[in-house]
């Protein structure tokens, strides 16, 4: 049975597999900068069959006022098997009190159907806009 648990020791071959797995080479091809970013991520959660690891979701933020999703990946192979909704779903109830959770994605027709059903919105349909600086 898939259970998910804190992620809490950094393993590098797993996690760059897993990256390069779902076409995330920005963030392997600095695999030291990849680490920087967990050691000091806010929460990171792993889905797990048995001792198989099958995906992540990584936060960042402060716990408190705001969070920030910073990435949800599952290995390609485990898709469509909800593990993407549970890593979420872990991550909204551990923060249900926080009043802004955000979370950045590709402007795709299956990821926006995917957060808008865990409860999600576009920024534009609440009247905000983002900005961002790459």
């Amino acid at each position: 049975m898939m259970e998910i648990r804190e992620y809490t020791e950094y393993n590098a071959e797993e996690i760059l597999s897993l990256y390069a797995s779902v076409g995330w080479t920005a963030y392997t091809d600095q695999p030291d900068t990849l680490k920087k970013g967990f050691e000091n991520s806010l929460l990171v959660l792993g889905a797990y069959e048995g001792d198989t690891f099958q995906g992540l979701i990584r936060v960042v933020g402060d716990g408190y006022t705001i969070v920030f999703i910073q990435d949800i990946l599952v290995y390609p192979k485990y898709h469509r098997q909800g593990i993407g909704s549970r890593l979420l779903q872990a991550v909204l109830e551990r923060y249900r009190d926080v009043r802004q959770i955000h979370l950045a994605t590709d402007n795709t027709a299956k990821n926006a159907a995917f957060y808008k059903s865990q409860g999600f919105h576009e920024m534009s349909e609440i009247g905000c806009r983002v900005f961002t600086r790459v």
